[in-house]
Formats: structure tokens, sequence, C-alpha cells
């Protein structure tokens, strides 16, 4: 695979699912106790996006991408991506503290690559109407740093105007919820990179804690996690194991019930008790998933 490459773990178009065959022959239709929560969550996490493109980094809320494609199917707008990359490599522990070596001239040419496939060169993004969301499910905000960096260093590499980009960038996480106090430890106010940002550029949505770790932690995924050491070798085939069967089962519940009329009213529901309520991009966007959906 050549450097210039944008090259992902197989994952399945589950919007129009022609090539399951019969890999869920035999497979139980899957419960989803989650979905009401988490139904919410999405909603939520869209009207905070700034009505442009949602990207979901990693893995962890491959559920939220599922849901929102069936969603959106028919109604051709926000448009949702994948950056299913994770950051994660070998570390240091020095000082009380770990650190991890820097992605390498290859590495951070693929990633590149990866960001390029779903319009987010600098070029792009200084062309945007709308933000570009990153959405991802948040502990401390070392991935969205990391995803930060990476876009940041192409834009001075590339000269672009950061004036104007910086404008054009979201990042939007999904938190566990607790108990808020004037003490509550917040991510973004610890990761000095979200001061470049204008205020509204960094949001979060809670999620009850044990969805929150059932995305996070538990759910089993798709494909394998996509490390730095990753991005530049040939990608496995899909799993068919038991588990993924089982999986995809789950995926496919949820993208048939974001494409039904009960899901997208669900949504749009959670959209109408937002602030962002007062912009014409959500209350149209509002007004066709009522409109629309399967019986």
């Amino acid at each position: 695979m050549s450097s210039n490459e944008a090259q992902i773990p197989f994952r399945w178009d589950l919007v129009t699912p022609d090539q399951l065959g019969s890999l869920l022959d035999g497979v139980e239709s899957p419960r989803l106790p989650w979905l009401d929560e988490f139904v919410e969550c999405a909603g939520k996490v869209v009207a905070r996006s700034g009505g442009g493109q949602l990207v979901f980094v990693g893995r962890s809320l491959d559920s939220m991408f599922d849901l929102l494609s069936g969603a959106f199917a028919d109604v051709g707008h926000p448009r949702v991506s994948r950056f299913p990359v994770s950051f994660a490599r070998d570390g240091r522990y020095k000082n009380g503290s770990w650190t991890h070596p820097p992605l390498t001239e290859q590495e951070r040419q693929q990633a590149r690559a990866l960001l390029a496939s779903i319009g987010a060169r600098p070029r792009d993004l200084a062309r945007l109407d709308r933000p570009l969301a990153f959405v991802d499910v948040v502990h401390a905000g070392s991935t969205f740093g990391d995803v930060y960096t990476l876009v940041r260093d192409w834009i001075e590499d590339e000269r672009a105007p950061w004036s104007v980009i910086r404008k054009k960038l979201r990042f939007v996480g999904v938190t566990s919820r607790e108990k808020t106090s004037p003490n509550t430890w917040r991510w973004h106010q610890h990761a000095p990179w979200t001061a470049e940002l204008p205020s509204s550029a960094v949001l979060n949505v809670s999620l009850d804690p044990y969805a929150w770790s059932y995305f996070g932690n538990h759910q089993t995924k798709l494909h394998r996690t996509y490390r730095p050491k990753d991005w530049t070798v040939d990608v496995d085939e899909p799993r068919r194991d038991e588990k993924t069967r089982d999986a995809l089962a789950e995926a496919v519940g949820v993208v048939r019930y974001g494409r039904s009329r009960e899901g997208r009213q669900a949504l749009a529901r959670a959209m109408s008790s937002e602030p962002a309520l007062s912009e014409v991009w959500l209350r149209t966007l509002i007004t066709h998933l009522n409109r629309s959906g399967a019986n």
C-alpha cells in the first residue's frame, strides 16, 4: 500500500447491506436496552455540531454513526463519516507521567490521506460553509488532542488560513454523566489546545455511565483497532466469528431503527430541546425527519 492511499479496515455498508448475504442467518435479533438514552444523546450531538459534517473518531461511537446513517439516508444532510483511527502507541513512563513517541513521517502522511478522504484537507476546511465536527467518547480528551494536533500541523505546513479554519472546526465529546458541582472535573478545561478555538467549538453531551462504558469499553466492534503501526500496512479481512456476527446484527438493528419513522421522530424530539433550534438548518432537519421514515 502506498503512503498516499487512504485505506481503512473493512466495515460493512449497513444502509444498503447487500454485501451481508447469509451472514446473519440464524443470528437472533439483538436487544437494545440502551437505545432510548442513546438516541437522545445522538440528537443532542447533531444539534451541537453546527449543522455540518459529523466525523466519528475511532470505533467507540460506531453505533451512533450507524443510527445517524440510517436516519439521514433519505434526508441527505448532514453528512456522517468515520475517521476510525486510534492514536494508541507504546509509551514511556517517566517523572510521574506517560510520554508517547511522535508519529513517524509515514504515519503522518497516511493520517492526512485518511483526513483528505473525508474532506478534511486544509483547503477544504477553509471553504466550508458550516463546521466539520469530530465526535468521540471522551474521558481526558487525549484522542481529540491528537486529532487537533494532526489537523493543526497540516494547516501550518500548507500555510492555510488558520484564522478562517479555526471557526470551521468543532469537537463534540460524549462524556459519562455525573453529578455536577463547582468541583466537577471537565476535560476541556484541562486541554491547552482548546484555548486556540472559539468557545463554541468544544462541546459535550453526557450519556448514562453504563451506556458510556458499554460503547467505550465493552461493545464488540466490527473491526480491529487501527493504531498508527497499522496505518501503513494492508488491512485485515473482516472477522466472521460468532461475536462479530452478533455485533453485526446489533449494528443492522440500529440502522433499521434510524431509518424508521419512530427512530427519526425520536431524534427530532431530542434536537427540539436544544438552543440551536433557533437556527434554520436545525429546524429544517427536524421537519425532514418528522416527515420521513419507514413504517
